[in-house]
């Protein structure tokens, strides 16, 4: 194996451990890889390559004791900038935060995939404070599309997506608030995992909206977002999030198929404002599952109506002091955003929390009859960089907010979902979204991997060479 750059996690862990390759070769070649490339993608901020090539040498000096080594042995990855890297200060895309002192200690997802024998080799770009959808970065420049570099790579975490398919590592870690993993997984063409809410710890992350943060893994085949979940799950008492832990880890299913699990497409409002090849993307993916039935899920614009407020609200109490002491330090864009959280009438946050009460059992109700549901990611292909309007439905509507409109819903209520990527006969890759109930990431996986193997779903990397 000499191209690392298009290899799995799990093709890079299986040639390491069983000492076909050495840990410090791969991450080399790859370093090499990023610094040739990623001029063109603009995905990194931080490379780490003196602890990464330290890493790797103390990997290849256990194998040669004969110590078997974890799951990941010698699988270079790399983690959306707002998660906390020892010796760096946590930026979160922001101008502000990069006068931070230098983390003390890695984030725990990162100590959990270095536990798992992984090697992180750096942070990557972001949307300023995650508050975004498109990739652009007013501090750190945009993330281009490696498959169009005219193109959005999608946000907020959009250097984790270009990353992903420029081939620079073949696995990292984004956030999802609003749809921050699944948009740019749709955009980028790659596979992206939104667990349950609380499911995966946030211990050493900045923060964006406490009650709707989430944290998972991209990658470029559905079991390297298997193995990575399954080495980051456990309790960790850094967690902010209170959430139920009665859920022992479990070894992802993805091999078992899809025999006797209930799919069905969402109808109503995620079949309409978006291009016609997006909702072509959930049917194409339906009819290969035998799927033939369609749910509403009750009050979707309600539901996205809601998270736009708390987003901005919760938003807007995290940052007033940045706001009020260093407003012109920030992107015009996110600053008003946040200005108007701030002086956003509480009776509508503490409604649109109410509503979301109701909301969750609703949909919760689904579940009792079906396991997988069905949607668009994004209502259309990457647009290009800089755009600031399309058109859905006959109507003009802002990009920067509207990529999430599928997104925001789910999320809202802390579903876990895999994000696929469906590529049509030419152009640019879409995303679909499968969705299944809480705690059950395993149904999700199974019916993204079954996919996979059907030809359906592929995660090719740019071709950028």
């Amino acid at each position: 194996m000499t191209d690392f750059g298009t290899a799995s996690a799990a093709e890079i862990a299986s040639a390491v451990s069983a000492g076909r390759v050495g840990a410090h070769a791969v991450t080399s070649t790859v370093l090499e890889r990023i610094a040739r490339l990623d001029g063109r993608v603009n995905s990194f901020t931080d490379v780490v390559s003196e602890r990464a090539l330290a890493r790797a040498d103390a990997l290849d000096a256990a194998r040669a004791r004969g110590e078997a080594l974890g799951p990941l042995a010698g699988v270079p990855f790399a983690v959306k900038n707002l998660f906390d890297v020892a010796g760096l200060p946590t930026r979160a895309g922001s101008k502000i935060n990069r006068e931070r002192a230098p983390a003390e200690r890695d984030a725990t997802l990162i100590a959990r995939l270095e536990a798992a024998d992984a090697i992180l080799v750096g942070a990557l770009n972001m949307g300023e404070y995650a508050y975004d959808f498109t990739g652009e970065n007013l501090h750190d420049g945009p993330t281009r599309n490696p498959h169009d570099l005219g193109h959005m790579s999608g946000g907020s975490s959009g250097g984790s997506g270009g990353a992903i398919a420029a081939g620079l590592v073949p696995l990292v870690l984004g956030s999802d608030t609003n749809g921050s993993i699944r948009v740019p997984s749709a955009l980028c063409g790659c596979f992206g995992l939104k667990p349950t809410y609380g499911r995966l710890s946030r211990g050493g992350t900045f923060p964006f909206v406490g009650s709707l943060d989430h944290l998972g893994p991209m990658a470029r085949s559905v079991e390297d977002l298997a193995l990575a979940f399954d080495a980051m799950q456990g309790p960790d008492p850094a967690d902010p999030v209170v959430a139920d832990r009665g859920i022992e880890p479990t070894a992802p299913t993805v091999d078992s198929g899809i025999g006797g699990l209930r799919v069905a497409v969402a109808g109503g409002y995620f079949a309409r404002s978006g291009d016609p090849e997006a909702f072509e993307a959930v049917r194409t993916l339906a009819s290969a599952l035998g799927c033939e039935r369609t749910v509403d899920i009750p009050e979707a614009a309600r539901a996205r109506a809601s998270a736009y407020l708390i987003t901005a609200a919760e938003g807007a109490t995290l940052h007033l002091d940045r706001l009020r002491e260093r407003g012109g330090d920030f992107d015009p864009a996110v600053r008003d955003r946040l200005i108007a959280g701030a002086v956003m009438p509480a009776p509508f946050v503490e409604r649109a929390q109410r509503f979301r009460r109701w909301y969750r059992a609703a949909v919760l109700d689904l579940f009792r009859e079906v396991d997988v549901i069905l949607a668009p990611a994004t209502p259309c292909r990457a647009p290009r960089l800089g755009q600031k309007t399309f058109v859905l439905d006959g109507v003009e509507l802002p990009v920067r907010a509207n990529l999430g409109i599928f997104t925001q819903p789910i999320s809202f209520i802390g579903l876990p979902v895999v994000a696929v990527p469906v590529w049509p006969d030419d152009g640019l890759p879409l995303g679909v979204q499968i969705i299944a109930a809480p705690w059950r990431e395993e149904v999700a996986l199974r019916v993204a991997r079954h996919l996979e193997r059907e030809g359906l779903v592929r995660a090719p990397v740019a071709k950028l060479d």
